[in-house]
């Protein structure tokens, strides 16, 4: 049925029905990555190939990848994450174009709602690492920086993979939104700006291992 004719109701449901679903799949998946990037970047980009050394990386020091289920970066994310034995997940969502499910997942979900997604690329995140990409990327993006500039999550990493294609937003965030007084310096320095997969790892596997000894010692 189309969205816009389903009752307000109705459509409760299948928000709380999406809830359910997201979390009871993922209820045993622990801490994770979550990699967001463009989808119109193919197999032999530079990006697919570092989303993927970065799902390689993760997944044999058996931290989960998810992704939003798609091509380009998510995909090359989840292809490197496959071949290990930790979770490649992928939580997809129905667009009229672009998202088309990647084959490398072991944990493929289906959303409506874009707010549902959300939420469930955050509640296992140790960590996340944004690559070039575009609307829904920037999207991404800025939702964690509200979530841990506002306290709403407990502080992780998020990580800005390519320098190249960072480095204007970066100059325009100092020179405009620092200059007029939008953000302060300590906000300007919840993200980190790498170039290549290792990097974006060594700061993810740091940050989880920190909490791995929390937990222990607790």
């Amino acid at each position: 049925m189309d969205e816009a004719k389903v009752p307000e109701a109705w459509r409760v449901l299948r928000i709380q029905s999406e809830l359910v679903d997201g979390i009871e799949s993922l209820a045993k998946l622990g801490g994770a990555v979550t990699v967001f990037g463009g989808a119109r970047f193919d197999s032999e980009s530079q990006y697919y190939a570092e989303a993927q050394r970065l799902g390689t990386i993760l997944g044999e020091e058996g931290i989960p990848v998810i992704t939003g289920g798609g091509p380009g970066v998510m995909e090359g994310a989840n292809k490197g994450c496959f071949s290990s034995s930790s979770a490649s997940v992928g939580l997809n969502i129905s667009l009229p174009f672009e998202q088309v499910p990647n084959p490398y997942q072991n944990i493929s979900l289906e959303f409506r709602y874009f707010f549902v997604r959300k939420f469930m690329f955050v509640k296992h995140a140790v960590g996340f690492v944004i690559f070039p990409g575009g609307y829904g990327t920037m999207d991404e993006l800025f939702e964690a920086l509200t979530l841990v500039q506002t306290s709403k999550v407990k502080p992780f990493p998020i990580v800005l993979l390519g320098t190249d294609y960072w480095q204007g937003l970066i100059d325009w965030m100092k020179n405009t939104m620092l200059a007029n007084g939008c953000i302060n310096e300590r906000e300007l320095h919840l993200f980190n700006v790498v170039d290549d997969a290792d990097a974006a790892a060594k700061i993810i596997l740091q940050h989880a291992r920190m909490l791995q000894a929390q937990e222990i010692a607790e």
